[in-house]
């Protein structure tokens, strides 16, 4: 079966993905994230730590959805260099340091790092409070800053409805001063030594001031989302499932694995069955499996006119 499954991703998905790969570069924003995974027969030492890095359209690109699932060996900086190349735009990520090293050495691309993720420190370091002292969180640097990005995310979220450029327009007003003042209680904050070094909350403050030009990009664009929600909730089925099978047996079946959730996500997020919509697609394919021009692909991507009703969810009256 897991033969079957590569060798149809091979002959009939790996051409759809790699036009839904030539669609996504041609957005302004691509946002992106990675998780391990083990390949058990990859040519290296048992439990050596494999990556499925996901790469989808930016969250407020809602009419057509593309999520790209990619297999790689490493985290290394080269994967996302190839996989984006020709890119122009937003990058949204991580702080992690393969998207400093493009930051400075890719003019072509902006990255715009995720507020989600500088969040975290701070609520561990209240998660990491005795009990008896949780009735004094109120007081300390840890909650004032999440209090803070609270109000940076509420009037943000407030503006999810308008258009691109009304939505740039209300940041500069709305959300660039709460941003700003954010980043001035944080130098005030590591200034004057108001926590101890080591511990979550001063990590949550470096975290932020040491990366202020990419916590700052998404103001500087109507479409750039605060945060990378959308890339993890995408990978959230990837996750859960890894859980079940718990390993890929080789490198085939991972990159098999990569096409299959590529095309079954990108379905979903457009609306569709993923089920009826492999069975429309894998029956189309087969009937232009001798092509040499594949311009008929277009008439199969998810959001296109020509697939049928019954591919389409219904939505609940």
């Amino acid at each position: 079966m897991a033969n079957w499954v590569i060798r149809c991703s091979e002959r009939y998905l790996s051409p759809v993905y790699f036009r839904l790969h030539e669609l996504l570069l041609k957005y302004n924003v691509i946002q992106q994230d990675e998780t391990p995974v083990e390949v058990s027969k990859d040519g290296r030492p048992a439990n050596s730590k494999s990556y499925m890095w996901v790469y989808r359209s930016g969250k407020y690109y809602t009419d057509r959805v593309i999520i790209l699932y990619e297999y790689q060996k490493t985290r290394k900086a080269e994967h996302p260099q190839r996989f984006l190349e020709g890119f122009h735009g937003v990058c949204e990520c991580d702080a992690y340091a393969v998207y400093e090293k493009m930051d400075r050495e890719n003019p072509d691309i902006a990255f715009a790092f995720c507020h989600a993720h500088a969040r975290r420190y701070f609520a561990e370091a209240l998660k990491a409070l005795p009990k008896d002292q949780r009735d004094k969180a109120k007081g300390t640097i840890a909650h004032e800053a999440l209090e803070r990005i609270a109000g940076i995310y509420h009037m943000d979220n407030q503006l999810s409805e308008l258009s691109e450029e009304e939505r740039y327009r209300k940041r500069q007003l709305l959300v660039r001063p709460l941003v700003e003042a954010l980043f001035a209680w944080l130098k005030k904050v590591r200034d004057e030594k108001m926590v101890p070094e080591g511990g979550k909350t001063m990590k949550g403050v470096n975290y932020y001031l040491n990366h202020e030009k990419q916590f700052l990009e998404f103001l500087n664009h109507g479409n750039v989302p605060l945060d990378n929600n959308a890339t993890e909730s995408a990978l959230r089925n990837f996750c859960m499932h890894k859980h079940t099978w718990r390993l890929i047996d080789t490198i085939n079946g991972a990159k098999a694995s990569a096409l299959v959730y590529s095309i079954v996500e990108t379905a979903k997020a457009n609306g569709l069955n993923p089920f009826r919509y492999l069975e429309f697609l894998l029956t189309e394919m087969m009937e232009h499996e001798e092509d040499t021009d594949y311009g008929f692909l277009d008439d199969l991507l998810p959001w296109s006119e020509s697939i049928p009703d019954i591919c389409k969810i219904q939505s609940k009256k």
